[in-house]
């Protein structure tokens, strides 16, 4: 086991961030939909503006997603690690 964090599970196959597993994971991905929910909310869907908040987010989100991926971001075959 590492010493990082474990706050989302990672896919069984291919490479990515699967479902959250802890509250932190919860949390984090709960304030990237009311944060990305907000900009659409307060300026509208096609206004750019709202891509000043919701680029940003996405990309703090999957940062510390990555981060806290348990076993970290790689490829995966299906089998037991």
């Amino acid at each position: 086991m590492s010493d990082r964090p474990e706050w989302f599970a990672p896919h069984m196959y291919g490479m990515g961030i699967g479902w959250p597993i802890s509250w932190q994971g919860w949390s984090l991905s709960l304030t990237l939909i009311a944060s990305v929910l907000f900009a659409w909310w307060l300026f509208g869907e096609g206004d750019l503006r709202a891509l000043a908040i919701i680029v940003p987010a996405i990309i703090i989100y999957l940062g510390i997603a990555a981060r806290t991926t348990r076993g970290g971001i790689r490829w995966r075959w299906g089998g037991k690690e």
